[in-house]
């Protein structure tokens, strides 16, 4: 952003200068270029944020970008929740292929409902018996506090507690301070790697289930909407997700309408009798590559392996 808008534009002038006029009239230059609402209001974050600091300083007796509207950050569209038919689809398309740690990821996605930065921060010593502790995300490769800066656990629903003793044991049992999805040299993804695994892995198999131009995102509402869906408050479901009572109704009102009236079903009980209606996906556990075990963020797509004697082959899921 900064790079992009705000250092072409008024990057050259001296902090004395940027008035609320000359702000002003930096925003009508972003929209007059094509720049969207969401970008006009980070570029003016950013902003904001440098000039308070200059305040903070000393540098400058007060902060102009406080006083300059900045276009609403409201949601720009309706969250279609995937449904667990949907999500099974996509995980047994990756593992037809051999992809055991992309299948994974989709799993912690779609089934604890944490942000893409938590699941890349979580280490096998997170997952817990019943819970799942959720205290860093991955940022631009780097190991930071949540979004929130809060700490906070949510359900480990039995599947999902499958999936990830499954993916351990194929990693070879590592350390509880390991990773549980760390990058092919050992550390967190980077920014790039996880535009590759969202450009390929997800996308591919997202197509194969039938879903055009999802967002890996969409994957932590299918979570909130399994937990309406069983009957869970909407205060519940914001502390799973890890925000406001405020913000969970404004997102997942047209979801708890829609449940009106419906059977209350167990979130687990949805997952296995969306496992119970696909086709078993086996292959050997040796065809799960190094590289893979070791989290190679950008390049995760797993060649399948040749069909293995039915002496050598291991179910995996759907039993």
């Amino acid at each position: 952003m900064w790079d992009r808008h705000v250092l072409p534009r008024i990057g050259g002038l001296r902090l004395r200068e940027l008035t609320p006029q000359v702000l002003e009239r930096f925003r009508g230059e972003l929209a007059a270029a094509g720049v969207g609402l969401a970008a006009q209001r980070r570029s003016l974050v950013i902003v904001q944020g440098i000039l308070q600091r200059a305040v903070e300083w000393g540098y400058i007796p007060s902060n102009p970008a406080r006083v300059v509207r900045k276009p609403a950050g409201r949601r720009r569209h309706v969250v279609r929740p995937m449904a667990p038919v949907v999500v099974e689809q996509m995980r047994s398309h990756l593992l037809a292929g051999g992809d055991l740690r992309s299948a994974t990821l989709v799993s912690v996605l779609a089934y604890a409902g944490v942000r893409p930065g938590e699941a890349l921060a979580l280490t096998f010593g997170d997952v817990r018996e019943r819970t799942i502790l959720v205290e860093r995300s991955v940022s631009l490769g780097e190991v930071k506090a949540t979004k929130t800066g809060r700490v906070r656990s949510v359900r480990l629903l039995p599947s999902l507690a499958d999936d990830l003793r499954e993916w351990r044991a194929a990693c070879g049992g590592p350390s509880d301070a390991t990773l549980v999805f760390p990058a092919r040299r050992g550390g967190p993804w980077s920014q790039h790697d996880w535009r590759n695994w969202v450009r390929g892995c997800f996308r591919r198999a997202a197509t194969a289930a039938g879903v055009e131009g999802a967002r890996a995102y969409d994957l932590r509402h299918s979570f909130c909407s399994l937990l309406l869906y069983e009957g869970r408050t909407i205060v519940e479901v914001a502390r799973q997700a890890g925000h406001a009572p405020s913000m969970s109704l404004d997102t997942y009102q047209h979801v708890m309408d829609e449940l009106e009236g419906a059977e209350r079903v167990p979130a687990d009980e949805q997952i296995r009798r969306a496992r119970a209606r696909l086709v078993p996906v086996s292959y050997p556990l040796s065809a799960v590559r190094e590289s893979d075990r070791a989290g190679d963020g950008a390049n995760s797509v797993v060649v399948p392996p040749s069909p293995p004697s039915d002496s050598n082959r291991k179910p995996l899921h759907y039993k």
